[in-house]
């Protein structure tokens, strides 16, 4: 699908907000099968900044860093860079062995600060600061094995939605951005990690033994052909996701973007999963067009089920 474009000589510094942020060599080619530039992304980012702040807003970023583009070497990075100006929000984690000062997205000066760090993808914890042991949502990576593909993933994460239902949860649905799918629950209401781990793993298993043939929750790679991998150990504290709205640093630059349970339904029907492949100027218009699909995931209030 289209890519955002411009004939126009990419600009050596960016007004986001009340700042001036500097990018630089936003001419380099981070994706070379599409010739997307760094000067692109930082600019899809910033048409993007109005829908996807209020999910990046007080959680802690690890950035995932592509300087020579998606073809090379790639480094993540949870330590908020040194260098960092004095107006980028950060917070700190205690880990096991370590305390880390993550950064955080908090305004648009910040989202084209760090898309000039080239961090492509976005990935998120689960929980918001200062609380980062109350998980705001739950979620389940849809991921097909070799010889399954997205439509695979979509037949499961219907079966997954309706079985969520009858527990009394809505979910919603993102594309991964590259094979598969990711279904967030929100919940934002007091929870913790180890109450979501139990309750993720239990009705992942449950769609697990249903239907063996189509679904495993075993990481390994040889049970996964002809599956689809439903991921449920996301669900955990020092876990992070990759951001809705996200770059994802494949052959294109496509973007992690919700789509409709409608959507799905008729992929499935047609056997034809090819239009959910979205690039950055596809959710521009998409947004502008339906507005943010995963804005309940921010508001929609669900408390876990009692287990057993």
């Amino acid at each position: 699908m289209a890519t955002a474009k411009s004939s126009k000589s990419p600009p050596s510094s960016i007004r986001a907000g009340k700042r001036e942020v500097s990018v630089s060599n936003p001419g380099k080619i981070l994706y070379p099968e599409t010739g997307f530039t760094k000067g692109e992304a930082v600019q899809y980012y910033l048409a993007i900044a109005p829908v996807l702040l209020p999910h990046l807003k007080h959680r802690p970023l690890t950035l995932k860093r592509y300087p020579n583009g998606v073809d090379q070497p790639f480094f993540y990075e949870k330590m908020c860079p040194s260098h960092r100006p004095d107006w980028v929000a950060t917070t700190r984690m205690t880990t096991t062995n370590r305390e880390i000062d993550f950064c955080m997205v908090e305004d648009a000066a910040t989202l084209v600060w760090v898309a000039n760090l080239a961090s492509l993808e976005l990935h998120t914890l689960l929980s918001r600061a200062p609380d980062l042991d109350r998980p705001t949502f739950m979620v389940f990576d849809h991921d097909p094995g070799d010889g399954a593909d997205m439509l695979d993933c979509i037949r499961v994460a219907l079966r997954f939605r309706d079985m969520l239902e009858q527990l009394g949860l809505k979910s919603f649905a993102k594309t991964s951005g590259g094979k598969g799918l990711h279904l967030y629950v929100p919940l934002n209401t007091p929870v913790t990690f180890d109450e979501t781990k139990v309750f993720s793993r239990a009705v992942a298993q449950v769609l697990e033994k249903e239907d063996a043939a189509h679904v495993t929750t075993n990481m390994r790679k040889d049970l996964r052909k002809g599956k689809v991998f439903v991921d449920w150990s996301q669900n955990d504290r020092h876990k992070t996701t990759v951001c809705v709205y996200s770059l994802r640093a494949r052959t294109r630059p496509t973007v992690s973007t919700p789509v409709e349970w409608e959507e799905l339904e008729r992929a499935v029907k047609k056997k034809d999963a090819s239009g959910l492949a979205f690039e950055t100027a596809d959710v521009l218009k998409r947004v502008k067009k339906k507005g943010d699909l995963f804005e309940p995931v921010l508001k929609v209030k669900q408390k876990l089920p009692r287990m057993g």
